[in-house]
C-alpha cells in the first residue's frame, strides 16, 4: 500500500511539474498532444490534487498499518519471552523440590527400620542371617559408610580383623 501510495504522489508531482515547465496548454505525453482551455485545466489540476492526496493517505494508512504490526509483534514477542522465563522458573523450581524429595527419601540402608512384613515373613533367625550386603549381587555392592564411633568400637571390641573384612 505505502509503495502504490508512493507510485500516486509521484505521478501528481510528475502532472504538477510538467504544467509547471510549459508555458502554453499545450501539452504533449507520449506522442500525444493535448490542449486544454480554462476548465479543462481546472479539471486536470483537481484530478491531479485527487491523485496526490491518495497517494499521500495511502503512504499514511500504510505505515500505520505497519507501525501497529510491529507494535503486536513486539508485546507478543516480549509475553513469549516472560512466559518463557516463567516456565524456566517453574522448571527449576520444580527440579529443586525433586532434588529435596530425593534428599528426603534417600536414607542409608543401615539406619532404615525394618519392616513389620518383612521380619514377619522371614523364618530365619537374626544371627543366621548373612548380613544386607554379604546378600546382593557381587557387582551392587557398594561398601558401606562407617562412622567413627562404629570403627572404634570395633577395634577395641573385636580386633583389628573385623573391621578388614568390611
Amino acid at each position: 500500500m505505502i509503495l502504490l501510495g508512493l507510485l500516486l504522489v509521484l505521478l501528481a508531482g510528475g502532472a504538477i511539474a510538467l504544467v509547471a515547465a510549459e508555458e502554453t496548454s499545450r501539452y504533449i505525453l507520449f506522442g500525444y498532444t493535448f490542449e486544454f482551455n480554462s476548465f479543462g485545466m481546472f479539471i486536470a489540476g483537481a484530478v491531479t490534487t485527487a491523485v496526490l492526496l491518495l497517494g499521500i493517505a495511502m503512504i499514511s494508512s500504510g505505515s500505520r498499518r505497519s507501525a501497529k504490526r510491529r507494535r503486536q509483534k513486539r508485546v507478543a514477542r516480549a509475553e513469549a519471552s516472560s512466559r518463557v522465563a516463567r516456565l524456566e522458573e517453574e522448571k527449576r523450581e520444580l527440579e529443586r523440590k525433586l532434588q529435596h524429595e530425593h534428599a528426603a527419601t534417600r536414607e542409608p540402608e543401615h539406619a532404615r527400620e525394618p519392616d513389620m512384613r518383612e521380619t514377619q515373613n522371614l523364618r530365619v533367625p537374626e544371627q543366621v542371617r548373612a548380613p544386607e550386603h554379604a546378600r546382593r549381587p557381587e557387582h551392587a555392592r557398594q561398601p558401606e559408610p562407617v562412622h567413627e564411633s562404629e570403627a572404634t568400637d570395633r577395634l577395641v571390641a573385636g580386633g583389628a580383623e573385623n573391621t578388614r573384612r568390611q
